[in-house]
């Protein structure tokens, strides 16, 4: 017989396996929460720093700095959807075989697109160019010309008002190779570097295990969830992730997931008891890994939720939002002032006296993880999305 899931308990299990319902133990380190949420969005580094540190007892953003800039135990590279991720380095060989195994399509015109033998040359070249260095956008594509010539620095690649140098196509390749991640900021500039010097033993795993392991951590975080709902996380055509749901299919067990049919890891189904997050406030940052991978949208952004805090195209992540008894219940915004810290927190039900002092809670939280001095207001958020 079929297990049934709740989307209830389904959500619960989300919610504990995220480490927000509770958080993990106080010293465990920054790593470890982004290896079980597959990884922190980080195209906003001070959000991903606060994703990670609201998932363990007393961590700061200065813990996650240090995983990040001085233990290496985190890497700022390329992840899941072609964006910014905070990943635990110890698997870099597991997200480098995987996202390269994920079908590429050049949105470039063929007068403009590298060949394959240049990409190839291309990603080689990074490689060398940053394997002892900290180098800035500007430096790598002169040390890139230098090394290969001028048809890699042609301008040719519409961005941002702009054209950018052909070599910059190859990139995202670069860093799924595992020989381009980011370095530490040099004042208001971004570094990239080569991830060999802090994991110099690195190589990349095989890529059908690696695939095998990429779906059973979505799973283990996200399910129940479907192949179309994988390749919408993971940034991959519907197709090739219904095939490598199909080739790993012993792996795997169907349930029905209120209604629908979906998949979990076998030998991880059970679900928590009782089914209900009752009482529960967060306050989750831009792109949390928990909203952006969170389905069915319409559960997790019941009612008004959806349209106040969805783009029109459905996506999640580009505002920060309340989370109430494990759902979507409005969206918050913060503006900093030296130490002050002004948190406006727009509800989208009346907030009973017990969820507003849990609010306060979170609200002390929130000003402990980016040492300030936190001001809660109840009322309209006027900041927009972030694109």
């Amino acid at each position: 017989m079929t297990q049934e899931v709740s989307w209830s308990a389904a959500n619960v299990r989300r919610l504990q396996r995220h480490a927000l319902l509770p958080p993990a133990p106080a010293g465990i380190d920054p790593s470890e929460v982004a290896a079980v949420i597959c990884g922190a969005h980080s195209q906003l580094l001070s959000a991903a720093e606060l994703s990670i540190a609201l998932r363990i007892q007393g961590a700061t953003r200065d813990t996650v700095r240090g995983a990040l800039w001085d233990n290496h135990t985190l890497i700022k590279t390329y992840g899941p959807r072609g964006t910014v991720h905070l990943l635990a380095v110890e698997e870099l060989p597991i997200w480098t075989a995987a996202l390269s195994a994920i079908p590429a399509r050049s949105p470039f015109p063929d007068e403009v697109r590298l060949t394959p033998q240049q990409a190839e040359e291309v990603v080689d070249t990074i490689g060398h160019a940053l394997e002892d260095a900290e180098l800035t956008i500007d430096e790598l594509d002169r040390a890139i010309v230098d090394l290969l010539g001028a048809w890699a620095g042609e301008r040719v690649m519409p961005a941002f008002q702009e054209m950018w140098p052909r070599w910059r196509q190859a990139v995202g390749r670069a860093a799924h190779r595992g020989v381009l991640c980011f370095g530490p900021n040099r004042g208001r500039r971004v570094t990239y570097t080569n991830p060999r010097r802090w994991l110099p033993r690195f190589r990349p795993a095989s890529q059908d295990e690696a695939i095998a392991t990429v779906i059973k951590r979505y799973l283990y975080a996200y399910g129940p969830a479907t192949p179309k709902q994988f390749a919408q996380w993971i940034g991959a055509p519907p197709t090739w992730a219904h095939d490598q749901f199909e080739r790993h299919r012993q792996e795997l067990i169907m349930v029905d997931f209120a209604g629908t049919p979906a998949w979990l890891t076998r030998g991880d189904t059970m679900m928590p008891e009782g089914g209900e997050a009752t009482g529960h406030v967060l306050l989750l940052p831009y792109f949390d890994a928990y909203v952006v991978g969170g389905q069915p949208r319409e559960q997790l952004f019941p009612g008004q939720s959806a349209t106040r805090a969805l783009t029109p195209s459905g996506q999640a992540g580009n505002y920060p939002v309340l989370i109430i008894n494990g759902v979507v219940t409005g969206v918050w915004h913060q503006r900093r002032s030296g130490r002050r810290i002004d948190v406006t927190v727009e509800p989208l039900t009346k907030l009973s006296t017990a969820q507003r002092r849990a609010l306060e809670l979170e609200v002390d939280r929130l000003g402990e993880i980016l040492n300030g001095q936190p001001r809660l207001t109840v009322g309209t958020v006027t900041a927009g999305p972030h694109a």
